[in-house]
């Protein structure tokens, strides 16, 4: 496991936080962030090699994120700027098939959004601060065609809204995850797919699909 993946806590994630994703898939806009976790152990990194995911259990989606690095120990008062100095692109994966199942259900997401290898990201960079963030587009390759691109400032709910949710709800402890929700324009993966993860038109990280 790699040093970056190792200082992983807790991943948290925002569902359906940019209208049109939640429009394409046919879900209602929420009116409060929707939450949900991944565990560590579907943390992967986007650092050019192969990463396996299942082959029985249906389609399998990207969706392309902002993910934000806790820096440190939240305290009472601190903000997003007090806690917030990196981030990385992410791919948050789901088994829509199995979610569609559980949903149906009444269940949780965990066995869609938590498989091995279903939160992945790029090495982490400086985070340029909220606001800059909402001018710099983030976008996904897929066998080197773009499939998603994103603005910040069309969130339902900013990064400060999220982050302050999650410490008010769960506490936030250093090395925690905020994957920030993804725009609309999601997909399936296949046997053999490329992707390459962008942001302000710099390549940040990329992965190739091995389906098992």
């Amino acid at each position: 496991m790699s040093e970056q993946l190792s200082e992983i806590k807790s991943i948290y994630c925002i569902g359906r936080n940019y209208a049109k994703h939640a429009e394409e898939l046919g879900n209602d806009v929420p009116s409060e962030p929707l939450l949900f976790g991944k565990p560590q152990s579907a943390a992967a990194m986007a650092d050019g090699s192969a990463l396996t995911f299942p082959s029985n259990k249906g389609e399998i989606h990207y969706e392309l994120e902002i993910v934000l690095r806790v820096g440190k120990d939240v305290e009472a008062g601190d903000s997003l700027k007090d806690a917030i100095v990196e981030m990385a692109l992410g791919i948050d994966l789901t088994l829509r098939d199995v979610q569609s199942v559980l949903k149906k259900k009444g269940h949780p997401w965990l066995r869609a959004k938590g498989f091995r290898n279903s939160a992945i990201i790029t090495e982490f960079f400086p985070f340029p601060g909220e606001e800059e963030c909402k001018t710099i587009p983030f976008y996904l390759a897929k066998n080197e065609a773009e499939v998603q691109r994103g603005l910040s400032k069309h969130m339902l709910f900013t990064f400060s809204d999220i982050f302050d949710e999650c410490q008010r709800e769960f506490g936030l402890k250093e090395g925690d995850l905020l994957f920030t929700g993804t725009p609309e324009g999601v997909g399936a993966i296949a046997e053999g797919d490329t992707f390459a993860l962008y942001f302000a038109d710099e390549k940040k990280g990329s992965f190739q699909v091995r389906l098992i």
